[in-house]
């Protein structure tokens, strides 16, 4: 059965950083790509960005380029998300999920149960 857990979210200040990291138990990641969604109040589920395990490819929605980052975590089967010059439209509960190809952002699944992102003005 595969698990996704998330952490790192927090409070923080318009233009600050914050890390996420998503650990993964159930399969081995090594095969598949990893991705990070996020949903903000009142709106839909949104694409953040991808990685492909294999060959570190990346993914992100226009929304995010050159301020957030992802890759593989320090531990093994884990991925992280760092997110630097953070607005307040950032804020969100933000899951991993995890896909076969990090172009293919509709077939991600296998949710994990989020981390609040809150950024301040």
């Amino acid at each position: 059965q595969v698990r996704l857990v998330e952490s790192g979210g927090g409070l923080v200040q318009a233009g600050g950083s914050l890390r996420l990291s998503c650990a993964a138990s159930g399969l081995l990641v090594s095969n598949y790509a990893m991705g990070w969604f996020r949903q903000a109040p009142g709106k839909e589920r949104e694409f953040v960005a991808s990685l492909m395990w294999t060959n570190r490819l990346t993914m992100y929605a226009d929304s995010v380029k050159g301020r957030f980052t992802i890759s593989r975590g320090n531990d093994k089967n884990m991925v992280a998300l760092q997110m630097n010059s953070l607005k307040p439209e950032d804020t969100a509960v933000y899951y991993c999920a995890v896909g076969g190809d990090y172009r293919r952002i509709e077939n991600f699944g296998s949710w994990g149960q989020g981390t609040q992102v809150t950024v301040s003005s």
